[in-house]
């Protein structure tokens, strides 16, 4: 247990407390793909913070009678009780529980909504993990001597026990997660914020083309998994820190080019370990192909930076400058948004994480 993040001198509270946060998405440049418990990665990564992808989570925190062994808690997203949600609340609430013990004295009543589609194939999980957790720890500053300093890095730090890439969603424009020798305070626990980027980067953009809204047909737990007995797992390890090193150099200098080859890369790499792993699948789609292929020959033709990155799906994210925005949405327009389900994209910019709403 990590006794920094430990509650200290909680005092219990027979008023009920409400807050309400939201938290943005984000988008790996550098992904991560492998881990351990708990929720601890293989591998550094690093990642734009994006800015209208939000989850708004409020919570009510009521007390009980008597304290309970576990977090009670009831959960209302976008007007509808979802019991599906409740097996990954509580395997949240249980690594958590040893960092905010006084949570067993109340029932916690959460409400929970997306400012985009839930089945729009956008991970929900980082925001509303951060979203969650952000409200944590409101909660203990409120009713405990929670040090200011360290706020920030424990709604990171808990946020991460739910889901790894939602310790990413704190801060902005871009954040840092996983130990790495070139980035000052880097931990396995928790996300920091990277810098020293140059201004091309604090604005930059990000449409999501939506080319399959529907369920993965093998989830990201499940392709972490994997990575256990990967036969490349350590070399992809190595080289997803070494990537880590040169684009950290590229985000100094405003590398636009540099940027594109690495983002690219790693996107292409992260697939490549799906499709060699054991057994193997393939998370891409014809139109994700299709996409890519359009991006590269647009590019080509006109020399805009313009480039892709995936998560692990189907659907593409386009990263380009926002000095570029007209151009590049005429092209979305025309080109990419037949490709997607139901001609259906998401646009997005660089933003600064959390905020109470």
């Amino acid at each position: 247990m990590n006794q920094r993040f430990s509650s200290k001198k909680t005092i219990s509270t027979k008023d009920v407390f409400h807050c309400r946060w939201q938290a943005p998405s984000n988008i790996a440049l550098v992904k991560y793909w492998g881990k351990t418990e708990p929720q601890l990665p293989k591998n550094a990564s690093i990642s734009f913070t994006l800015s209208s992808t939000v989850t708004q989570t409020e919570v009510r925190f009521i007390p009980l009678a008597a304290p309970t062994e576990t977090v009670q808690f009831s959960i209302i997203f976008e007007g509808e009780e979802k019991l599906s949600f409740r097996p990954k609340l509580e395997a949240f609430f249980a690594r958590m529980l040893p960092y905010q013990p006084f949570l067993t004295q109340y029932k916690l009543e959460i409400v929970s909504q997306n400012t985009f589609p839930h089945s729009s194939g956008i991970a929900s999980s980082a925001s509303s993990m951060a979203a969650l957790a952000a409200c944590l720890v409101d909660f203990e500053a409120n009713i405990s001597e929670l040090d200011d300093s360290i706020r920030q890095e424990k709604i990171s730090f808990l946020s991460r026990l739910g889901s790894g890439s939602a310790c990413r969603s704190i801060q902005g424009p871009m954040m840092a997660w996983g130990t790495h020798n070139e980035i000052a305070d880097s931990s396995d626990e928790a996300a920091v914020p990277v810098t020293e980027i140059d201004s091309v980067f604090k604005d930059y953009c990000d449409t999501i083309l939506l080319i399959d809204k529907g369920e993965k047909q093998v989830s990201s737990t499940l392709g972490h998994q994997l990575m256990h007995n990967h036969p490349y797992a350590q070399q992809r390890f190595d080289q997803a820190n070494k990537h880590l090193a040169e684009l950290l150099e590229v985000l100094k200098q405003g590398d636009l080019e540099g940027f594109i080859n690495i983002v690219e890369k790693e996107a292409l790499h992260l697939h490549a370990m799906m499709m060699t792993s054991d057994p193997y699948f393939i998370l891409m789609h014809a139109n994700t192909l299709k996409a890519i292929e359009s991006i590269w020959a647009f590019r080509k033709k006109t020399g805009i930076p313009v480039c892709f990155t995936l998560d692990a799906g189907a659907n593409v994210h386009v990263l380009y400058p926002s000095n570029v925005l007209t151009q590049v949405k005429a092209f979305i327009d025309e080109a990419l948004r037949p490709l997607c389900q139901e001609q259906q994209c998401v646009h997005d910019i660089v933003g600064m994480g959390i905020k109470k709403y």
